[in-house]
């Protein structure tokens, strides 16, 4: 199924910005989330297509709320992108044992994003 509707969870501005322009520009509705709880409540009021989730947050990070995501059977099935300037392979790694389906690290390569959200549909 291709994906229309993207909820974006970072807490940078300029990247929720930066993103936002990018995903509109290919035809996508975009929400945003400055955090997990913000995040959580734009669950319950519309399943996305598809989530871009920042590592680095405060409160819960975004490793700890793919998990949450993840174990919530209405909310399981939604793919989750990691979008992170944590590089390290072991951090790719855990960020996929969280049920992450891809990983990219910032600043963001717009192709590879494109190609990894197009892979998705």
């Amino acid at each position: 199924m291709p994906v229309h509707k993207v909820l974006i969870v970072d807490d940078s501005k300029t990247e929720l910005m930066f993103l936002t322009d990018l995903l509109q520009k290919n035809g996508m509705t975009v929400r945003t989330a400055e955090g997990a709880e913000e995040a959580i409540k734009r669950l319950t009021e519309e399943l996305p297509d598809l989530i871009l989730m920042d590592v680095v947050m405060p409160g819960q990070n975004g490793y700890q709320l793919t998990r949450s995501i993840n174990r919530t059977p209405e909310y399981a099935q939604i793919p989750i992108i990691l979008c992170t300037s944590k590089s390290l392979e072991t951090d790719r790694v855990w960020g996929m044992r969280q049920g992450a389906r891809d990983y990219v690290t910032k600043p963001v390569n717009v192709d590879e994003l494109m190609e990894k959200i197009k892979a998705l549909g």
